[in-house]
């Protein structure tokens, strides 16, 4: 079996944030039939096998309690499987201490989720600066990266704003400048359009699809029938399990709730 890596050997495999993300298609993260349970019996992962390449948004799809946030949760080093191994560009990442695998979230990982996690006493500058202190990155270097940013969410004029003066869009958009804003090489997104209206949400969508298409490993897990116009790939998951669907069955399942996937 290969070695695990330590902290040490992650933290130099992982470029400097604004680094280039390297070839596209290029597998950023997989898992090798991955299974994680719970307690009574709940399944969230079941011998799941998928690849996250460089340069595409990959979705997953299925109702809730499927095992998406899992398996999100799994390629993001938040939760560990119980049995399969989970590769990060190369290098075997699922027996890393909770320390290594901190220091490899703030590397190399971005976090959007679909309750924002803001600091509500902070502006929409600071909320986004916190993920380049947790790298060390201060001063003017800091300020330069975040005001940047902030003006790729269109954001930039309410940089001095606190998360309770905006609307629920441009909160979302914080957090995904607040994700993207140390360059990572995989961008993770649990229902990031679950609380937007339309506009808003395809305006997110839009974002992720232009992250991808610099050169990251964007996965979303959703419910959202606009995120399948512009996914590269899309799965389905029940009960653990997860296969590549038909897209006409998939939107159907998604747009009216039937179909064969209705019934699986």
């Amino acid at each position: 079996m290969p070695a695990v890596a330590d902290a040490g050997s992650l933290s130099g495999a992982v470029p400097p944030a604004g680094a280039e993300r390297g070839e596209a298609g290029a597998t950023r993260v997989e898992l090798r039939r991955v299974s994680k349970r719970f307690g009574e019996g709940a399944v969230g992962a079941r011998g799941v096998s998928l690849a996250f390449p460089a340069g595409r948004m990959v979705a997953l799809f299925g109702p809730s309690g499927s095992g998406k946030t899992t398996v999100l949760h799994m390629v993001g080093l938040l939760m560990a499987p119980d049995e399969g191994e989970i590769w990060l560009e190369g290098t075997r990442v699922d027996g890393l201490s909770e320390r290594a695998s901190a220091a490899v979230r703030r590397r190399s990982l971005g976090f959007v989720f679909q309750s924002f996690g803001l600091v509500p006493l902070l502006t929409a500058e600071e909320n986004v600066m916190v993920a380049l202190r947790l790298l060390g990155i201060g001063g003017e270097r800091a300020r330069e990266r975040t005001r940047e940013a902030l003006e790729v969410v269109d954001l930039g004029h309410r940089a001095g704003h606190r998360p309770a003066e905006m609307s629920g869009g441009e909160q979302q958009r914080v957090a995904l400048a607040r994700a993207l804003v140390h360059t990572p090489r995989v961008l993770l997104a649990d229902e990031p359009t679950g609380e937007l209206d339309t506009a808003t949400g395809a305006y997110v969508l839009d974002l992720l699809r232009r992250t991808a298409r610099d050169g990251a490993a964007v996965v979303v897990a959703t419910h959202d029938p606009a995120a399948l116009e512009v996914v590269d790939t899309a799965y389905f998951m029940r009960d653990g399990e997860v296969h590549e669907p038909d897209r006409a069955e998939l939107e159907l399942w998604l747009t009216e709730g039937e179909g064969g996937l209705a019934d699986r």
